[in-house]
């Protein structure tokens, strides 16, 4: 990982660009303020990181349908 101040950043943009493609690029400020460059092909996303749906079902509905389920994978295993 290779740390730019904002100057050098700003003067090595195609370099500092290029070396984001391999690995992630910090870039820091005066004032403090840090930020990341991350390829974007290197940034995982969590596997329960997943777009919502949109239903008209109620909260009641979901679980009494989670309650089914239950009850009925409890009745085949008996």
């Amino acid at each position: 990982m290779k740390i730019y101040t904002y100057s050098e950043a700003r003067q090595n943009l195609s370099e500092l660009l290029n070396l984001a493609l391999r690995e992630e690029v910090i870039i820091k400020r005066k004032d403090g303020s840090i930020f990341s460059i991350i390829p974007k092909k290197l940034f995982k996303k969590s596997p329960f990181d997943i777009a919502g749906i949109k239903t008209k079902a109620s909260l009641t509905d979901i679980l009494g349908s989670i309650h089914e389920s239950r009850e009925n994978r409890y009745t085949l295993k008996n």
